[in-house]
């Protein structure tokens, strides 16, 4: 068992996750970061963070991780659920099954865990969960369809699980994230143009690709850090804002969006990614 206060982060093998998790341990936690590849969180032990594989789609991987982690500690202060990607395609092109796991893996995966961690969180008098959300749970992009809805399904259920929790002590906490620099942005692109590669939208694609790669860089996204900077934050505030934006055109790209009607807003999106 432990004093500290012991926190998890989900998708912990690179990106955001990596460094939300070493940064929760210079911030005095112990920290558990799990993936599904155990090979990749390897610079994290080093960095002592504790680490094993977890898949969040996996009823058996998720439950014997929280088991392993109250077994060693007693207790979960901080949920980070970090796990995700973007499943990029025509709506028309994606296969539902593909569909379903995007679904998995951004939204039940996180419910699931939320699950699993709530009776020790309430056990213990509080806790937080962290849910990383997006910048695509305000906006949409043409082929992303599935990624947006999963996003947008994350706030709704985060809003109504942090009224259900507060009596309890238990924050709930949205990161909502812009643009960021993490070999996500390469898995998204990789697969919209395999996924549309001979079909009606394959012209299309290759320019909303194009539109993609243009703004993933340094100059008009952030890196990893800044998104895990603002997980600490929510970590370790006394009273936390429900949620946080982080990185370049977390604010400003919501602020126009709210101001353009929703027409005037396709067109914007059709000139970027379809032209």
């Amino acid at each position: 068992m432990t004093s500290s206060r012991v926190a998890l982060v989900t998708g912990g093998s690179s990106g955001i996750g990596a460094e939300a998790a070493r940064r929760l341990r210079q911030a005095g936690f112990e920290v558990y970061a799990v993936a599904r590849r155990v090979d990749r969180l390897a610079a994290l032990e080093k960095d002592g963070v504790r680490v094993f594989a977890m898949d969040v789609t996996d009823e058996e991987s998720m439950t014997s991780g929280i088991e392993r982690i109250l077994g060693a500690t007693g207790r979960i202060d901080v949920l980070v659920n970090n796990a995700g990607y973007g499943s990029y395609g025509a709506v028309e092109d994606v296969p539902i099954d593909e569909a379903r796991r995007q679904f998995e893996v951004n939204l039940f995966g996180l419910a699931r865990l939320t699950q699993l961690v709530t009776p020790v969180m309430r056990h213990n008098g509080g806790g937080r969960i962290i849910n990383i959300s997006s910048i695509g749970a305000v906006i949409y992009e043409p082929f992303g369809a599935w990624y947006h809805a999963t996003k947008f399904a994350v706030e709704g259920f985060s809003d109504s699980l942090r009224v259900e929790l507060a009596p309890f002590g238990i924050d709930v906490v949205i990161v909502r994230p812009a643009g960021i620099v993490t070999e996500w942005n390469t898995i998204a692109r990789d697969g919209l143009r395999e996924t549309s590669r001979g079909g009606a939208y394959e012209q299309m694609a290759d320019r909303a690709v194009r539109t993609l790669e243009s703004v993933d860089n340094r100059l008009l996204s952030s890196g990893p850090k800044a998104v895990a900077k603002t997980i600490v934050k929510a970590a370790t505030a006394s009273h936390p804002r429900t949620r946080y934006a982080s990185g370049k055109g977390a604010r400003i790209v919501p602020a126009v969006r709210r101001l353009l009607p929703d027409r005037a807003f396709d067109a914007v999106l059709r000139r970027a990614y379809l032209h």
